[in-house]
């Protein structure tokens, strides 16, 4: 702890040489106090407001400001379970989606940062003959739209994951599965540091524990934040939220057709390199990866009830072990090390809700679910377009509020059976 609090002492009482070297060390610069005003106010230090505030940066839209109630990436940016994949159910879906992905694959090179990103590939087990069906209907989808997706029955499973128990003598069979070989998994919070620290060096304030209290608005529009440390003038605000979304907006006056849930996971100790590729399981709600580390990443289904009550539940574990051990027996004897809960954001088609609201210059990101980490990238360059333009990407254009009101969903429901 001394040699900590003489770290911390050096910041301010060190040599000018020393103190340059430890802001350099530094992934972005200290909050400060906030400006009076900003161009544009990002709220939720997350994902996809980092992201966001990034590519406004790369647009040259400078004066920006990112607000997080707690520490960088302590929402949902920080819960998930890190996959990612495209080969979603409808066209709108699977188009933007693999837009993300695309990006991804090169975001590492660009931010100068490893994301830690390996792309081991994807299997959606089907146990019924109707799965099958379904799984076929969606490779064609992702074909039409160039998504690298096909059907794949019980012989390949098992040579893409020799670990995997496909006996026909459990309680829910393998017939096949949808392979999708650009999916894969990333580290999490190495996303957003990496986009924390892209805004930074393009001149974006970051703020953590700050926390936004309400919105101004006047002739409908948006004119400014009021935060626990004060209030700032905005031009534009954007809420990225995920869970808190219908909180945030109601400070607008914009309702959001949206329900919030948790949802749960757990990692096992670290075992041995069993699992290189990604298990997911739709009728038995479970999916499994195994992290670089060794240890089993998992996770089920969002709860049914809505709440803002991150706890844990005995009945989660119950279920999802004995799921997973129907899977891969080999790791009966493998202990659990931590498990944790995320809010999630869940709106009537199962399909984001992005863009424009009816009050002027406010923006969500919301709607969410189970899946948005996987397109933060996308969401923060098209939100970026919006923001810095006033025109909406055709990428979104599916995806705006509007769109209850216009009974033209995008039901991604058959995509998301489970929570990933």
């Amino acid at each position: 702890m001394a040699g900590r609090r003489g770290w911390k002492r050096s910041l301010t009482t060190g040599s000018p040489a020393m103190r340059d070297l430890l802001r350099k060390r530094r992934m972005w610069r200290g909050a400060g106090d906030l400006r009076d005003s900003y161009d544009v106010v990002i709220v939720g230090g997350g994902a996809h407001g980092l992201a966001t505030a990034y590519y406004l940066g790369q647009l040259g839209v400078r004066n920006v400001a990112v607000l997080e109630q707690g520490y960088i990436g302590s929402g949902a940016a920080g819960r998930n379970t890190t996959i990612l994949r495209s080969n979603y159910k409808t066209p709108e879906g699977a188009r933007f989606y693999d837009a993300s992905l695309k990006l991804y694959e090169r975001l590492s090179l660009e931010l100068g940062f490893n994301l830690l990103f390996s792309q081991c590939g994807h299997l959606t087990l089907a146990h019924s003959d109707r799965a099958m069906l379904v799984m076929a209907n969606r490779a064609e989808v992702n074909r039409i739209n160039g998504i690298d997706s096909r059907l794949v029955y019980t012989d390949e499973v098992k040579r893409l994951c020799p670990a995997l128990n496909v006996s026909p003598d459990v309680t829910y069979p393998i017939q096949g599965a949808l392979y999708h070989p650009p999916g894969g998994i990333i580290r999490h919070d190495a996303v957003v540091w990496g986009f924390a620290r892209g805004a930074d060096r393009a001149g974006v304030e970051i703020h953590p524990y700050t926390e936004v209290t309400g919105l101004e608005v006047a002739d409908g529009r948006v004119q400014g934040v009021h935060t626990n440390r004060g209030h700032v003038r905005a031009g534009q605000v954007v809420s990225a939220v995920a869970g808190w979304s219908t909180l945030v907006c109601a400070m607008a006056g914009v309702e959001l057709p949206i329900t919030t849930h948790i949802l749960q996971a757990c990692v096992t100790e670290p075992v041995k390199p069993l699992l290189d590729v990604v298990i997911v399981s739709s009728q038995m709600h479970a999916y499994l990866s195994q992290s670089d580390r060794g240890e089993f990443v998992m996770g089920a289904e969002i709860e049914p009830w809505t709440t803002y009550r991150m706890k844990g539940t005995l009945n989660f574990l119950q279920e999802l072990s004995r799921h997973t051990l129907e899977l891969f027996p080999q790791l009966q004897y493998a202990r659990v090390l931590r498990s944790w809960a995320g809010l999630c954001d869940i709106s009537p088609d199962y399909s984001p809700i992005l863009g424009v609201t009816e009050v002027e210059n406010f923006h969500v990101s919301a709607g969410w679910g189970t899946y948005g980490f996987k397109a933060a990238p996308i969401v923060g360059k098209t939100m970026a377009q919006l923001v810095a333009t006033g025109r909406t990407p055709d990428l979104i254009a599916p995806f705006t509020l509007q769109r209850f009101y216009e009974d033209r969903l995008v039901s991604e429901l058959g995509a998301a059976a489970v929570s990933h």
